[in-house]
């Protein structure tokens, strides 16, 4: 896990927003977040790796899961992760 990582995963929870890797690039830069394009394609692939975020369809939507809201509560340690 990277601090990229929590950036990300925080921004979903607290949005509750399903998003390609695009949009969310451009957000979370809007919300003034230095991130990369190319930083946030890897990462999100990473973080649904591990069961953080899930795809919310076929069109490369992702969303929060369970799993990533426990992480971002606290209820889950990096020791937890596949």
């Amino acid at each position: 896990m990277s601090l990229k990582d929590g950036l990300i995963l925080e921004f979903f929870a607290e949005h509750d927003l399903e998003l390609p890797a695009k949009p969310l690039y451009k957000n979370l830069n809007r919300h003034g977040h230095q991130i990369g394009y190319s930083t946030v394609r890897q990462r999100l692939n990473e973080l649904e790796g591990h069961g953080l975020l899930e795809r919310a369809d076929d069109g490369g939507y992702y969303e929060i899961s369970d799993r990533g809201r426990a992480w971002v509560a606290g209820d889950l340690e990096a020791d937890d992760l596949e």
